[in-house]
């Protein structure tokens, strides 16, 4: 790490097959911030964090995640820096034939030894930090959209990783639920201590959890802003940031 950083992305290009999605990408994530990844549909927000969990390759470049860089490590060195972090999918990607105590009580079976009652234990404290304690029994087919977005939150938070990702967090949910979820975001900061690294496109969210952002532009392929959200929001003279954060439509502003 450097500078109090806990990822680096060094000049990273992405994409599929032959198309470039991402390119001349080069950002840091300080230790225990809140990180916000922006851009319009069709960006490569989302390319960028299937980067950064290792789900994806990139074509060029590196990501340093507390000091290995998970693009050239391979076998049990990789497997080790990729238990630091933890994943929260948009879609919750809960098993729908499983308990939410089971559904968060997975990563532990699979990448522990400990006991059934000792993971027991674990995921029943878990569900807890976000505030499904009395849930615990229930399938994800009985929960509310918010409830299952704490319940991947909480099978995230498993294996106590340093950084957790969140894909689309409040994506799909009413204004009073989504500030529920940017309220667990800003309780679990303070009380766990970790980073959190977020893509969103929801402007409430955006303003009320994230300490820096990056904006990433489907035209260029590359980030057009980075700074306090507050400070993109009122400073920038891109109107293509602009237009983001002010919402406007058609021509952008300033021209």
């Amino acid at each position: 790490m450097t500078n109090g950083s806990i990822i680096q992305v060094k000049d990273l290009a992405a994409g599929y097959a032959d198309a470039v999605i991402l390119k001349d990408i080069n950002f840091e994530v300080r230790v225990g911030e809140i990180f916000a990844i922006l851009g319009g549909s069709g960006s490569g927000k989302t390319t960028l964090l299937r980067c950064m969990i290792g789900l994806l390759k990139p074509l060029h470049g590196a990501i340093v995640i507390d000091g290995t860089d998970i693009v050239s490590a391979a076998g049990e060195e990789r497997l080790q820096v990729l238990r630091k972090i933890g994943v929260a999918y948009q879609s919750g990607a809960l098993f729908g034939s499983m308990s939410l105590l089971t559904n968060v009580a997975l990563p532990l079976e699979e990448f522990t030894d400990l006991p059934r009652s000792a993971i027991e234990r674990i995921a029943q404290m878990k569900l807890k930090a976000v505030g499904l304690q009395a849930a615990a029994y229930k399938m994800p087919s009985e929960l509310s959209g918010g409830m299952r977005k704490r319940a991947a939150i909480a099978r995230a938070l498993a294996l106590d990783p340093k950084i957790l990702f969140l894909d689309e967090p409040s994506a799909g949910l009413d204004p009073v639920t989504s500030a529920q979820i940017d309220e667990l975001i800003l309780d679990l900061s303070h009380d766990l201590q970790i980073t959190f690294v977020i893509v969103t496109h929801e402007l409430p969210s955006i303003f009320t959890v994230a300490d820096r952002a990056i904006m990433v532009d489907k035209d260029t392929k590359t980030i057009i802003a980075a700074g306090k959200p507050q400070e993109l929001r009122d400073q920038s003279d891109n109107p293509v940031v602009r237009q983001f954060f002010h919402r406007a439509v058609g021509k952008p502003l300033g021209t």
